[in-house]
């Protein structure tokens, strides 16, 4: 009877997890630069901004978030105001809280955390450091997550490319698509962040490419339904709009199906939320 009843129970097990993993997982993910906290920019200043940065995440129910030119203060404020967030992430300067985080942040209620990491972009990724020529240093966080109710894993990647050097953007593409095939481990990759590249861009390119160590595929392109303007940076409005363009991206592996892609271009009483424009997405994996 004890043997009939460990059988059982673990036929059981197997059902279980054979069933979990037969369920989809629907993911609302989000990009967004919200633009560090500049003393500097009058009525764009963070203390008015922050609020509503916070409600966007809200309102669009996000699942995972990732972030970028955030400081210690700002991170503090945002995980403050959304507790049910797990927070991974390190400033860029030290490896600890100085200079801007490019954090990932995920619902705790619904996805458990396998892994975590980060590395710097540059010829020394593992501690903190100026790649190429580029003029900041630079940062990318990672995790790996698993759905609780699916039981389904997938890996999460958050980075920002540097502004200026145009060697250190094309040499991040190689690191980031080595890191990526490596740290994975073959799970359903998610890649996003603000690239500083328009689409067209070599630097771009050499993400999509299929003759990479990995397929990664530009969510937008992917998407069965596509909403919001062609671009994403917009200098809180000051540039034209026949000068703006798209620099902040979700690139996705093929074994991710992109079902809605959207650039969230809205003002709250005429003022933008960031010079940039979240980019979310609903993914199924």
């Amino acid at each position: 009877m004890r043997k009939i009843m460990i059988i059982s129970g673990l036929l059981f097990g197997f059902v279980t997890a054979v069933a979990q993993t037969k369920r989809q997982t629907d993911l609302n993910i989000m990009t967004f630069n919200i633009r560090y906290d500049n003393p500097d920019d009058g009525l764009n200043n963070w203390k008015f901004r922050k609020e509503n940065v916070v409600k966007v995440i809200r309102f669009h129910e996000v699942d995972i978030l990732g972030t970028q030119e955030v400081l210690s203060n700002q991170l503090k404020e945002i995980s403050g105001q959304l507790q049910d967030y797990a927070v991974i992430g390190v400033g860029r300067e030290d490896g600890k809280e100085k200079g801007e985080y490019s954090p990932i942040l995920y619902k705790k209620d619904k996805f458990a955390l396998i892994k975590s990491g980060y590395f710097w972009l540059s010829e020394t990724p593992e501690k903190p450091s100026r790649g190429w020529d580029a003029a900041c240093e630079r940062i990318a966080t990672w995790v790996q997550l698993k759905d609780k109710a699916t039981g389904k894993k997938f890996f999460v990647l958050n980075t920002h490319f540097d502004h200026i050097g145009a060697v250190a953007r094309e040499e991040s593409v190689k690191l980031i698509l080595n890191k990526t095939a490596e740290l994975s481990e073959g799970l359903p990759q998610i890649v996003m962040g603000d690239f500083n590249a328009s689409p067209e861009s070599s630097v771009v390119q050499g993400i999509i490419r299929p003759t990479n160590s990995i397929a990664l595929f530009d969510s937008k392109k992917s998407a069965s339904l596509v909403y919001g303007p062609d671009w994403s940076f917009h200098d809180f409005g000051r540039i034209p709009f026949t000068e703006r363009t798209l620099i902040d991206y979700i690139f996705v592996s093929k074994n991710v199906k992109v079902l809605k892609y959207g650039v969230l271009a809205e003002t709250v009483n005429e003022y933008f939320l960031s010079d940039h424009t979240p980019v979310l997405v609903r993914v199924s994996l």
